[in-house]
């Protein structure tokens, strides 16, 4: 029993570890992340929940969830590792203040969250600000200085940037689903106009011969996917975009290959802060774009 009124020090280290298993949903991924053995990911754990003498995580079929006592710890937790990091940066020089303008398409927001909580866990000095929108919009909003960075599919009428990654592009279909055997094939795809997924998709089926008709219309990738998903239309998207309830289609069920698309990162012209430095490192060195396993599992 601990004694009433006693306070002990809570190590740093195993709470970082604790906010890992949160943030990445298992002792495997949260290991991985640290580079740390499972076992010691465990041994962490087992210490804190013993220390508190009581559960701090739930295990589920799909992923490890905070218990409510978790819940509450993890705030604490999460701000004691922003205090060291403030502390550690401001006595060794290497702190970086101010606000750093980041534009990304909403489709690309999801792959952010990751990305973005490792800059601000690195600095927590920075304030980062992200707007969403049209990649032909954000790199021109670089250019007029309005945005630091920006994230963007490469266009024929936005061209130039920093390639972060190339990917196939692929037609996608809903599982449990024949769509893409009706005529005229049924499609989903973003408004004409506002991306290269759309041109490529219809040039490609025209040179094909193969007859079609836009079924739906959306600018947002969920619209999108909720309507491929019900198996109302097919669309395409890359590896990285897919989810659940979504299947590759191939050249096997008759469908043309299409090309890549590169995946661009743009900056403002002059000179960048360095918080607008650590960012774009940081968005280098990231797999932002990774594959979903879903993509894997459905096709």
């Amino acid at each position: 029993m601990r004694e009433s009124g006693a306070v002990r020090e809570l190590d740093l280290v195993v709470l970082k570890t604790f906010v890992a298993v949160v943030e990445k949903g298992s002792f495997t991924r949260a290991g991985e992340s640290l580079y740390l053995a499972q076992s010691t990911v465990s041994a962490h754990m087992k210490r804190l929940e013993a220390l508190f003498e009581k559960p701090l995580l739930q295990r589920g079929q799909t992923a490890v969830l905070p218990t409510p006592a978790g819940e509450r710890l993890l705030a604490h937790a999460r701000q004691l590792l922003r205090q060291n990091a403030l502390a550690w940066q401001e006595m060794t020089d290497q702190r970086l203040d101010g606000v750093v303008r980041l534009g990304i398409p909403d489709d690309y927001l999801i792959y952010l969250p990751e990305a973005l909580s490792m800059f601000e866990a690195r600095y927590p000095g920075v304030e980062l600000e992200v707007s969403c929108g049209l990649s032909v919009e954000l790199v021109q909003e670089v250019k007029a200085g309005a945005l630091d960075i920006a994230i963007t599919t490469r266009q024929p009428n936005s061209p130039g940037g920093e390639v972060l990654r190339a990917e196939p592009m692929t037609w996608v279909t809903g599982v449990g689903h024949d769509t893409h055997q009706r005529q005229p094939l049924p499609l989903a795809l973003s408004k004409q106009g506002v991306c290269i997924f759309r041109e490529r998709a219809l040039a490609a089926l025209t040179s094909a011969g193969i007859t079609h008709r836009i079924a739906y219309s959306s600018a947002s990738l969920s619209g999108l996917s909720s309507a491929v998903r019900a198996g109302l239309a097919i669309t395409v998207l890359t590896p990285s975009m897919m989810g659940e309830g979504l299947r590759v289609l191939g050249e096997e069920e008759g469908l043309p290959k299409l090309p890549n698309t590169e995946i661009t990162l743009h900056q403002r012209q002059g000179d960048l802060s360095g918080a607008a430095i650590a960012l774009i490192q940081q968005l280098r060195d990231s797999v932002i774009f990774k594959p979903h396993q879903d993509a894997l599992v459905n096709k």
